[in-house]
């Protein structure tokens, strides 16, 4: 366990406390096999599990009643045959002990739990499944089929798991920042090797995997390493790294319990930025360092996300890319064409911290909804600030050909685009420049004792290192 037993016992108390009645049942993961039940994909606990257990084994389920206070840590033992493949694991009854769990159970005592809170009138909460043998599993307890569950799925809970982990003590900081270190190693090794002759797109992220996996527990998402920056998720191809162009990459690290780093950089793989590729780097360096001057507790990350917004549409209209009025323009969403995403998301144990519990639920509150505009639905994370929220600052700006054209074709937003201007980037590519942000009582901070280069002059000065 990362935390001690008093900080595990803490958080489950305030989470029997916010839900108020009924049974609490939390499912842990189980092993997923890749090709053979033998051989499975490296083991990831489910996170709500792990932050309220601190137990990364397989097989487990958590129970809270959350009227008598009873907390049961329910699995089965492992058998000789598995020791000999896997080695001595800790008992259940060692792991609750470790845990600060008074009671044990096997996994068949779940099926009665479920049965006797059924009989007594009481809710049965659950989490949304997101792994189908647990979807499964679920249907077994309950006699929902799988696609009933996520809407059955208890919002109290949900929205108590959200209001905890949406909050990082200053334990998870110092972990983040361990993350973060790692992504620090990641990101200057990529930049590096972004400018030697004959490297591919596939040998950085090879690169980036071993890293993670020698000083973390793994990347926090598949990496994102493309000359095409602007494919959003452009995932790593044998492409070798030449010309003018620039080269993307989106990615980070897990510790070994769980907590990520989120960096993107983007590198000219000539050393040098063309002033074309310069113009346009400029304009995210200053709307990813604009957002550090803007959010703060207090203030949605919707009203940040939209002042970078503004802060593009009137340097692209000094550029001659774009037109009219800046605030009109925001409002149509017409810089959606070169920033059709959003400025950040969540972060934590998962890279998109608790995205399995509903964007909406994590990412928003009763005063700040989800939009549907193009562009700005996509922005995952707007609500008010808090100290100890942990988001993405990730500005950018994409020339996507086909977006270009289809928007040119029907005349999408054509008082605000210069589109013959626009035609002449259709070969740029993309930049993005991301950092990770917490959210302090005076505004907010990036994590990471050092910061991977970004300024332009910066970034060519480390190139020529």
């Amino acid at each position: 366990m990362l935390f001690s037993t008093a900080t595990y016992s803490e958080r489950r108390s305030r989470l029997r406390q916010l839900v108020g009645s009924g049974v609490i049942v939390l499912l842990g993961n189980n092993d997923s096999p890749c090709n053979f039940p033998n051989n499975p994909y490296k083991f990831r606990q489910d996170s709500s599990f792990l932050y309220f257990t601190g137990q990364h084994r397989d097989g487990l389920a958590l129970v809270i009643d959350c009227e008598s206070g009873a907390e049961t840590l329910v699995g089965n033992d492992i058998d000789i045959d598995d020791v000999i493949w896997t080695g001595p694991v800790p008992s259940v009854a060692d792991m609750a002990v470790e845990s600060g769990i008074a009671h044990t159970a096997p996994m068949g005592m779940l099926q009665g739990v479920f049965e006797q809170a059924k009989a007594q009138g009481r809710k049965v909460h659950f989490l949304p499944p997101y792994r189908h043998d647990l979807m499964i599993q679920l249907m077994d307890l309950t006699g929902l089929h799988p696609n009933q569950q996520r809407a059955a799925a208890s919002q109290t809970l949900i929205d108590a798991v959200v209001k905890l982990r949406n909050i990082k003590s200053a334990e998870e900081v110092a972990e983040l920042e361990r993350a973060a270190a790692i992504g620090y190693e990641m990101h200057t090794t990529a930049m590096r090797m972004a400018v030697q002759k004959g490297v591919t797109e596939a040998q950085i992220a090879g690169a980036l995997d071993g890293i993670a996996a020698a000083l973390g527990s793994q990347v926090s998402f598949p990496s994102i390493v493309s000359m095409h920056g602007e494919v959003l998720h452009g995932f790593p191809s044998q492409a070798v790294l030449g010309g003018d162009r620039l080269l993307l990459v989106d990615a980070g690290c897990e510790t070994r319990e769980h907590y990520c780093s989120d960096h993107t950089r983007t590198t000219p793989v000539a050393g040098k930025f063309t002033q074309r590729q310069r113009d346009i780097y400029d304009i995210v360096v200053d709307c990813h360092d604009l957002a550090l001057d803007v959010a703060k507790p207090g203030v949605r990350y919707l009203d940040v996300h939209l002042a970078v917004c503004r802060l593009m549409t009137e340097r692209l209209k000094a550029l001659g890319l774009m037109k009219g009025d800046v605030d009109e323009a925001v409002a149509a969403g017409a810089h959606a064409l070169f920033l059709p995403h959003g400025l950040g998301h969540a972060m934590g144990m998962d890279v998109h911290d608790m995205e399995a519990l509903g964007q909406a639920h994590v990412g928003y509150d009763a005063a700040t909804r989800p939009s549907t505009q193009f562009g700005l639905a996509s922005l995952r994370f707007g609500r008010e600030l808090e100290v100890g929220h942990v988001v993405t600052d990730e500005p950018g700006i994409y020339f996507i050909p086909d977006l270009i054209d289809l928007w040119r074709k029907e005349g999408t937003n054509a008082q605000f685009l210069n589109f013959d201007e626009i035609e002449k980037f259709k070969d740029f590519g993309g930049i993005r420049i991301e950092d990770d942000v917490l959210i302090t009582e005076n505004g907010c901070r990036f994590l990471g004792e050092k910061l991977v280069p970004y300024h332009a002059k910066d970034v060519e000065a480390f190139l020529a290192q």
